[in-house]
């Protein structure tokens, strides 16, 4: 649960959120990218009250602004790479060859050009993390919501997946707000804050979150 959150993200920040397991910043993902809604206050992104928002009209306004990179892939094993960063692109009115045109450009952007017609059984798992990556950028959303996009990979991949963000941060302009445990992950952005039991802790309070976290936090 969180609790008396006041948070302010400007439009092309990378921001880190870091905090032990259960602060609260899976909860607050969900809340920025409209996947839950709050029970007080106010949530506005890109412009949009989307606590106001419900159903289809939700739904449109997510499909269109938000770009979701998970803890797990969720790549769908019976469909090769391509159509699986084809899927946000479904529901849109784009022509098939537009689609295809915006879908090679993400393969590109993350470097997965030869592997567009292998599935998800022959990736490894830095390839599958960055096929993600491209079926959250595919719909060219405005803000990108990423958590934890480094767990369970080892040094390399974790730091291809982070300089890969920061590209996409810091060329195409991408917000991107990111939970991890991982120091080194959160050194990619802009800025970090800290959770601690629903609430954003204050600077002062920040050396004592730090310990545990850093116990936690295993190789990337």
């Amino acid at each position: 649960m969180l609790r008396d959150i006041n948070l302010t993200v400007a439009e092309g920040e990378f921001v880190a959120l870091m905090g032990p397991c259960g602060s609260g910043k899976t909860t607050l993902l969900n809340l920025i990218g409209a996947l839950d809604g709050p029970t007080a206050g106010k949530i506005e992104v890109a412009g949009e009250r989307i606590d106001r928002l419900t159903g289809q009209r939700l739904a449109r306004w997510r499909s269109r602004n938000i770009g979701f990179v998970f803890q797990f892939h969720k790549l769908l094993p019976v469909l090769d790479v391509v159509h699986n960063v084809e899927l946000p692109l479904l529901l849109t009115s784009l022509s098939r060859a537009q689609r295809m045109t915006r879908v090679t450009a993400a393969l590109a952007g993350v470097g997965l050009q030869e592997r567009a017609h292998h599935q998800r059984s022959e990736l490894s798992a830095g390839e599958a993390r960055r096929a993600a990556v491209a079926v959250a950028l595919v719909a060219d959303p405005r803000l990108l919501v990423c958590d934890d996009p480094t767990r369970d990979l080892d040094r390399t991949c974790a730091d291809r997946i982070m300089s890969l963000l920061q590209r996409v941060n810091r060329e195409q302009g991408k917000t991107i707000v990111m939970s991890t445990r991982h120091p080194n992950a959160a050194d990619y952005a802009n800025r970090t804050l800290y959770l601690s039991q629903g609430e954003l802790a204050p600077s002062a309070d920040v050396s004592s979150l730090l310990s545990p976290i850093v116990r936690r936090a295993r190789a990337l």
